[in-house]
């Protein structure tokens, strides 16, 4: 097709690509939990699964739990489950939420599955909307918060805790063990309940932003095609480590832990909070993240080096300056930049890399493995991103220091990973290049007109990880997913010659401005974020003459800076105001193909945007529509009070 964008994809996408090996048990499965019997003989003693942070601190090795899934399925089947029946678990990571989702699968049962922090309101719709039979908590306290327990008493044909302990009527979990283990196994035969590879494996929730969440059901097909072809970004051996921190229930960490599973790693659980200790504890090989933990690891090690001396100070942020050059200047001799350029214009950058290496090695031998130990864990290979774009800033940092993050990109919808960086095309910037089969195409605003290279359009996605459509909700099918399986994916984007996609915003988060421009606040943010003074960044301005932004602030770099003034009020301080706008539109004046529009007439701050005040979700992208709910107010007096200055 010439110089259009689209992306055909019937196989790997290169032949150097050298990963998944010794896989071929993997490629004849017709159903996710078939693995466990493979890697039990395959894996045996070598541990599986260990839980840092949960209550009870359990770990298994892949022969104990895929006995454990197999107990687990013979309970399931005494308390009258069926193949079809759902079941809602509502539960965080832990080994137990690994069990019963797999004991489920094993009789072809479904999960319709959430986390604990979700509003009760919202649980209590999930567990209507997917009629599920069964339900599963992750604590007494999770029961509580229902509000239809009566009827759920009544209606439901299990109801069980996780914890050991018994509460009311619900059964306990070593009630549950205990079941199975009075079972005799022979009298059950799991190939009755058949599960295919079309079988709905799961029911994942939208997040709900825009009115009640929609159902998304997932097959076994779906997570299969993932298993097999996130094998071709990664090859992690057996017994590889392997820290788990983001909600299981969520696609991207779902489809990835059954991926590190089928290679035999050893994953460990963690929590946000204990992030730092647990990375440099395991010091893990490969790690699902996402940009916010990646932002909070670079700001932390900035913040420790303002409290060395300064000399040393100098020192390192010179050395890093050095090897950020040097990384930059070879990336674009490999063409792995946004714009490939000319052997001409190569000899020039050929020269910096020359002159710069020195300097460059020297800190990968002696200071680079020491920072990345207190960081990372210093043996991090494949960490994988998802759930957004990584800000250049960040992105360099650690390419400078020698980890290349490889970013991915998919949706709930689409199981979920579309495309993701390869180490040996590792584009910054994008988003990456097409798993196997995966079809897409950059189309015009009504779809029918396929774009060319680099021009921004609609994404659309076609292929074998693309659910069959929404749980009971036709019509929002219809708004999604066409009759010959494009997956309209609501997102802006472009790609390139090499395969490489490059997101640069959401379709429905686009601000139209009075004036009628179109503004992508997701790059804007993501550049003002490389000031250290600004934690967090939301700019509005929908219907309005110009932008303005809420501001989350460096408190603490704030009070060093403004030594003599009062912070107690910082919205009522204009020079500290003067100063924020000074540097969100500099940032912004210095993008490459910059708009006088994009600048900013004013910014409030405000307090950080967490998933305990709701403004966050729980793979911490911000709530767009929620955030601007709450500062209302303070947005509508930013244009009132700033209306007739110029910006």
């Amino acid at each position: 097709m010439g110089d259009l964008a689209y992306w055909p994809s019937a196989k790997p996408l290169s032949k150097k690509d050298k990963f998944a090996k010794n896989r071929d048990f993997i490629k004849n499965l017709d159903h996710i939990d078939q693995i466990w019997e493979k890697l039990k003989f395959k894996c045996g003693d070598t541990l599986a699964v260990c839980d840092l942070r949960g209550k009870y601190k359990e770990k298994f090795s892949y022969s104990e739990l895929a006995d454990l899934i197999t107990k687990v399925s013979f309970s399931f089947q005494n308390y009258g489950l069926v193949k079809g029946d759902v079941v809602t678990v509502i539960s965080e990571n832990s080994p137990r939420w690994l069990v019963v989702d797999q004991g489920l699968m094993r009789l072809g049962a479904i999960n319709a599955v959430r986390g604990i922090n979700s509003p009760s309101v919202e649980l209590d719709y999930i567990i209507e909307h997917s009629n599920s039979v069964g339900l599963i908590v992750q604590s007494k306290e999770i029961w509580l918060k229902l509000n239809n327990k009566e009827e759920l008493k009544k209606r439901l044909k299990f109801i069980i805790n996780l914890e050991d302990e018994q509460f009311e009527s619900l059964i306990s979990w070593n009630q549950f063990i205990s079941a199975a283990e009075k079972e005799n196994s022979k009298n059950n035969n799991f190939e009755k309940f058949n599960p295919k590879i079309d079988d709905v494996a799961t029911i994942l929730y939208t997040s709900g932003t825009t009115g009640k969440p929609k159902g998304v059901p997932l097959t076994h097909a779906n997570f299969l095609h993932q298993i097999i072809n996130l094998a071709y970004i990664a090859d992690p051996e057996p017994g590889t480590s392997v820290l788990s921190v983001l909600p299981i229930w969520h696609s991207y960490e779902r489809s990835a832990e059954y991926f590190f599973f089928s290679c035999g790693c050893s994953q460990y659980y963690t929590i946000p909070k204990f992030l730092k200790d647990d990375i440099t504890q395991i010091k893990p090989v490969v790690m699902a993240t996402v940009p916010r933990l990646w932002e909070a690891i670079h700001d932390g090690f900035f913040q420790a080096l303002k409290k060395m001396p300064s000399k040393k100070q100098k020192l390192i942020k010179f050395l890093i300056s050095n090897s950020s050059v040097f990384k930059r200047s070879l990336r674009k001799i490999r063409n792995l930049d946004i714009n490939q350029i000319t052997f001409k214009s190569k000899i020039p950058l050929l020269g910096s890399v020359i002159g710069r290496y020195p300097l460059h090695k020297l800190s990968t031998i002696f200071l680079w493995p020491n920072i990345l130990r207190q960081l990372c864990g210093e043996k991090l290979k494949f960490p994988i991103n998802g759930g957004g774009a990584l800000p250049e800033h960040v992105d360099l940092f650690f390419e400078s220091l020698g980890v290349d993050v490889l970013v991915g990109y998919g949706l709930t919808e689409t199981s979920p990973v579309l495309t993701c960086r390869r180490r040996e095309l590792n584009v910054r910037g994008s988003s990456g290049q097409p798993l196997a089969f995966t079809e897409i195409k950059i189309v015009n605003d009504d779809k029918k007109k396929i774009l060319k290279f680099r021009e921004v359009g609609k994404i659309l996605v076609k292929g074998p990880q693309v659910m069959k459509g929404y749980l009971n909700n036709e019509l929002a099918t219809k708004d999604v997913l066409s009759k010959d399986g494009w997956f309209d994916t609501g997102d802006l984007g472009f790609l390139i010659p090499n395969g490489s996609l490059f997101i640069t915003g959401r379709a429905k988060d686009t601000i139209v401005l009075s004036s009628g421009e179109n503004i992508e606040p997701n790059p804007l943010e993501t550049e003002i974020l490389s000031s250290e003074f600004i934690n967090q960044i939301q700019l509005v301005g929908q219907d309005k003459k110009c932008l303005t932004a809420l501001v989350v602030p460096n408190v603490e770099l704030v009070k060093n800076k403004f030594l003599e003034e009062d912070l107690s009020k910082l919205n009522l301080n204009k020079n500290i105001g003067t100063f924020f706008k000074s540097q969100i539109n500099n940032l912004l004046k210095s993008r490459l193909g910059a708009r006088s529009e994009e600048q900013i007439l004013d910014c409030y701050f405000v307090d950080a945007f967490t998933l305990e005040n709701g403004l966050l979700t729980q793979t911490l992208k911000q709530k767009r529509k929620e955030i601007e709910k709450k500062y209302s107010l303070q947005i509508e007096n930013m244009y009132e009070n700033k209306f007739s200055k110029k910006i």
